[in-house]
């Protein structure tokens, strides 16, 4: 019989944030496999160590590039899909053994995760299940005290790389926003919220849960390239206070 996928997530860093129900299929799964940067230990990794099977085999998947090529490049594109074409043969191979396997995703796997791309190449030929992961904007709004969406409020999860009018109209729309993938990007996101008015009470929040987070107003913060593990959170503005 064909084994099971599952696909976990562990949370947004604080490895006490990883559920029961990750930490149980971690601790029974013979096979689990991680994404990392080249040379890096991988952050996935690393929250669930705690709750890995000690005799489990691991595979190790290393990004052929991360920030080397810009994302319309296109080669980043085909770079990308023959990675992930690569990973899902490797984990369907123990698939296919009778072997359950276990894919890490830091936060939660369907909210700009990467083993997504394995659960689209997967799904409809192998079994697989996934574990919802405590996300990291949750992880970030609990630690920054910021309350987000009251009555009716609308939420949208913007990433910073749009184009600035759409940013900005974006923006403009919306209640509450939580704004990811800034990277080089805050020049232009201070930009959009000075634009649509929404800069007031905005909130950025670095490795949120981890221990050297750091979370402090945004106006507080330079313009140099932020992290990947990092977002800038704005509260709603309607609702009962």
């Amino acid at each position: 019989m064909s084994g099971t996928l599952h696909i976990l997530g562990v949370g947004p860093g604080d490895p006490e944030l990883v559920t029961l129900r990750a930490a149980r299929l971690l601790g029974a799964t013979g096979t689990y496999a991680f994404f990392a940067k080249r040379g890096r230990p991988g952050h996935a990794r690393r929250i669930a160590a705690a709750h890995l099977n000690p005799a489990a085999e691991e595979l190790r998947f290393d990004y052929p590039f991360t920030t080397d090529l810009s994302v319309e490049d296109p080669r980043y594109a085909e770079g990308m899909g023959r990675f992930y074409d690569d990973c899902a043969a490797a984990v369907a191979t123990r698939l296919a053994a009778g072997q359950d396997v276990a894919l890490l995703c830091e936060g939660d796997p369907f909210l700009y995760g990467s083993a997504m791309y394995l659960f689209d190449r997967l799904r409809t030929t192998h079994r697989v299940e996934v574990t919802p992961g405590i996300t990291a904007m949750a992880g970030c709004w609990s630690r920054a005290g910021v309350p987000m969406v009251h009555g009716d409020d609308s939420l949208s999860v913007l990433p910073a790389t749009m184009p600035e009018a759409e940013l900005t109209a974006a923006l403009e729309r919306c209640d509450a926003a939580v704004v990811m993938k800034l990277g080089r990007n805050l020049p232009k996101l201070r930009a959009a919220l000075s634009a649509s008015g929404r800069g007031e009470g905005a909130v950025y929040a670095e490795r949120g849960t981890m221990a050297d987070e750091i979370i402090l107003p945004l106006a507080e913060r330079d313009d140099s390239p932020a992290p990947y593990f990092s977002l800038v959170l704005i509260p709603g503005r309607r609702g009962v206070r």
